[in-house]
């Protein structure tokens, strides 16, 4: 098939590129990393070829750049912690939520049984997306390119992660309080969902017995809940403050 005839580039993939900051020297590199392979089915070009095999090595770049990133500003953590943050940061879900933000899914060329079977949304195509744009990258412009364009992405995951890490240690400490002291665990309850279908807010109780101890809200009922045993430990912490300064005032009285 001539040039003439082959499926032209869409004009969002000419201006996709720009969007980022990023100028690919061959064009058809970035249009490669964006072709699903259910497109083949439908386009019979010989010359069109589908992302797999950039996915493959923009998988192993985005590998060793989170490995490289997380060595370099966390000097003093051990492999295992750096392990578990590096899988963190390049899981499927993370990826995904990237190229939804990057509006990868708009760009992708796929097929239209895999269009209508929500192929746009789907997690795995998303995240084979972003690396096969960065597996392009990489053989485009090198890996220093690379590097500039996921280390903004790297800083906000990182972010993410140990501000959900932080709740999550108050939650466990919550429960370890309530089990110690009160001999029971927290009870965790849905108070209210609000705002849109796509994008609901969710505000989770926390309870002690019959008594509220906190509430949190947030995307997910998860992050609500961990926001609410934050609170929750405030609250601990503070009456544990104000009765040793009683028994102080106490024992001061009889002395």
């Amino acid at each position: 098939m001539n040039a003439a005839m082959r499926p032209k580039i869409p004009a969002d993939l000419h201006r996709f590129p720009a969007l980022l900051g990023l100028d690919f020297r061959d064009a058809r590199l970035f249009q490669q990393a964006l072709v699903h392979r259910s497109y083949l089915n439908e386009h019979t070009d010989p010359d069109l070829i589908d992302n797999q095999r950039l996915e493959f090595l923009g998988d192993a770049v985005i590998h060793f750049l989170a490995a490289e990133w997380l060595f370099a500003r966390l000097p003093t953590e051990r492999e295992g912690v750096l392990t578990r943050f590096r899988a963190g940061m390049v899981k499927n879900e993370q990826l995904a939520a990237h190229a939804r933000t990057l509006q990868i899914g708009e760009m992708l060329l796929m097929g239209k049984g895999e269009e209508e079977g929500g192929g746009r949304t789907r997690t795995r195509n998303l995240s084979a997306a972003l690396e096969a744009v960065l597996g392009a990258l990489y053989l485009d412009q090198g890996i220093e390119a690379v590097r500039d364009f996921v280390e903004p992405l790297f800083t906000s995951t990182l972010t993410q992660m140990l501000r959900e890490q932080s709740d999550k240690d108050a939650k466990s400490r919550l429960q370890e309080w309530c089990q110690a002291v009160k001999g029971i665990t927290p009870i965790y309850r849905e108070a209210s969902v609000t705002g849109p279908e796509h994008a609901p807010q969710f505000t989770i109780e926390v309870w002690i017995g019959d008594e509220l101890y906190g509430s949190g809200t947030g995307r997910s009922k998860q992050g609500a809940a961990q926001i609410a045993a934050a609170q929750a430990l405030k609250r601990v912490e503070k009456q544990s403050a104000e009765s040793d300064h009683l028994h102080e005032q106490t024992q001061g009285g009889t002395s």
